[in-house]
């Protein structure tokens, strides 16, 4: 009861310490956005979290170049590509990450909700919420504040996206929020980053194969999850992590 009583005072000053942060460090460069977080923050107090997709090498790279031992929390939702799990072993080994750590859905919960492998084609919403949601608070749960590879410029539901933010307790960073397609290109160009090979077949945003499509000319990155739903986001960055994580906490 006591750990209840005092949560929401806990997140108003969490909510309070990420604004500061942001307006102290979020006009900074993003290698020296993570540099000052994990020495805020702590090493064991913060991780990363990628999906190893089009270009999660940028902010992989800068977290190799300040400490290769980061964990790393990689969701393996059982829908990936095949070619996305190839390209996060093959990164991992060029920058050095020593702590990658796979997050798998519960089995109990896939047996019970999605014994076929099939709710994404009737629920998906549902099926984000076993196979990603869930996993994502399991995985960052363990530390005070993780990084994330969100960019402004990818949907309009991020235009306005911070570098530092609260979620609930904790802290969510998002060093490459400022950052546009170019500044991406260029620095995977200029570090000759492995690229995911899905990418030149035109998957700007890759997520699960089921729910992944082609982008078109013209249309924003993220047009290609979810095509032709209104959905725009699994749910690892919205409210729903939030509830999960006090759930876990409970």
């Amino acid at each position: 009861m006591e750990a209840k009583r005092r949560l929401p005072d806990l997140e108003a000053e969490t909510l309070a310490e990420a604004a500061r942060l942001d307006a102290l460090y979020g006009h900074l460069p993003p290698a020296e956005i993570i540099s000052r977080a994990i020495e805020l923050f702590g090493r064991g107090d913060i991780a990363a979290v990628s999906s190893f997709g089009a270009d999660s090498a940028v902010l992989l790279h800068m977290v190799a170049e300040i400490d290769r031992s980061l964990p790393i929390i990689f969701l393996d939702t059982g829908k990936h590509f095949g070619e996305t799990l190839d390209y996060r072993d093959a990164l991992a080994a060029d920058l050095g990450l020593s702590d990658i750590r796979v997050i798998t859905p519960e089995e109990a919960a896939l047996n019970r909700d999605d014994p076929d492998g099939k709710l994404h084609l009737t629920n998906t919403d549902a099926c984000c919420a076993i196979r990603k949601v869930e996993p994502m608070a399991r995985g960052v749960e363990p530390f005070r504040a993780w990084f994330t590879g969100r960019k402004r410029f990818q949907a309009a539901t991020r235009q306005a996206l911070p570098v530092f933010e609260a979620v609930g307790t904790r802290i969510r960073i998002n060093p490459l929020a400022r950052w546009t397609t170019a500044d991406l290109a260029d620095y995977m160009k200029t570090h000759t980053l492995r690229e995911n090979p899905l990418v030149a077949y035109g998957y700007l945003s890759i997520g699960c194969f089921p729910c992944t499509s082609i982008v078109q000319p013209g249309e924003d990155a993220r047009s290609g999850r979810w095509a032709g739903q209104a959905k725009t986001e699994c749910g690892i960055h919205l409210p729903e992590l939030d509830r999960s994580l006090a759930s876990a906490a409970h």
